[in-house]
This record gives structure tokens, sequence and C-alpha cells, in this order.
């Protein structure tokens, strides 16, 4: 099994706090985010584009594997992946949408290319990964 580990630090209250964010590999590290960055539009990082990042680079690399896998020699899978937070939602804001935008080149015919996308989608870890169990352990102190 593999497992990888992004962590998270924040100090102070909603608003008027803040904090960054880090991944075990070191590729961000101390990225700063806060309640403006996620709620009001200013500048800096978020848990949602993070989840949209992390669900475009998947769906890219599972969509290139089912394409070989089919015998087809991918060219370039460009993707986004626009996570919707809904702020208004009863009990909290919540996630309620991950819109998925690719366009593919391969040596295929475009039925298949839609086929193999519309797989991609169901099956890549990020997008089974936003239906999964939430598990948690917490300490105090």
């Amino acid at each position: 099994m593999i497992e990888k580990s992004g962590s998270a630090v924040w100090s102070g209250g909603l608003k008027a706090g803040s904090g960054t964010v880090s991944t075990e590999s070191g590729a961000l590290d101390g990225i700063a985010y806060s309640h403006a960055s996620r709620f009001e539009g200013k500048a800096g990082c978020n848990p949602e584009e993070l989840i949209g990042a992390a669900h475009a680079a998947c769906y890219a690399m599972f969509l290139s594997a089912l394409m070989e896998g089919a015998g087809i020699k991918p060219g370039t899978i460009a993707t986004t992946s626009t996570v919707t937070l809904d702020a208004t939602t009863e009990g909290g804001p919540t996630v309620v949408a991950a819109h998925l935008v690719a366009t593919v080149t391969g040596d295929a015919p475009e039925e298949k290319l839609l086929e193999l996308a519309e797989q991609a989608k169901a099956g890549c870890p990020i997008s089974k990964l936003l239906r999964a169990e939430v598990t948690l352990e917490v300490s105090v102190g």
C-alpha cells in the first residue's frame, strides 16, 4: 500500500487566523492559506484548489493508463477540475461538486477516447476519494 500525507497548521480564529499547508514530499512547504483566500477570493491557497489540482492530475494519469491498456498511444491530456464549495449549506460549508474539463489527444477514434474519458472519471482514485469513508484520530494537548 502507498501512503502519502499532507499537513496543515492553523493559528487563531476563523476570520482573523491563518495557516500553512505542506506536503510530505516538500513540493508544497508552508504555503499560506486563510479565510480570505478560501471564501473571499483573495490571493493565496485554499483546500478546494488543492483538491482540484489533485483531481485533475489523478484523472489525467488514470486516463493515460486506460488509453495504454486499450493499445492507444496517449498524446496530451490537459485537465482542470473545478471544485465547488457551497458556503451557505445548512450545517456548514460543503463541497457539492467537482467538474472535470479535459482536452485529450491520442491515436484513436473520438468515440473510443470519449468512452475511456468517462471510465477515467468514475475510476480515478481521487474521484473515488470524493465518495470515500473518512476516519479520524484526535489527540488533545
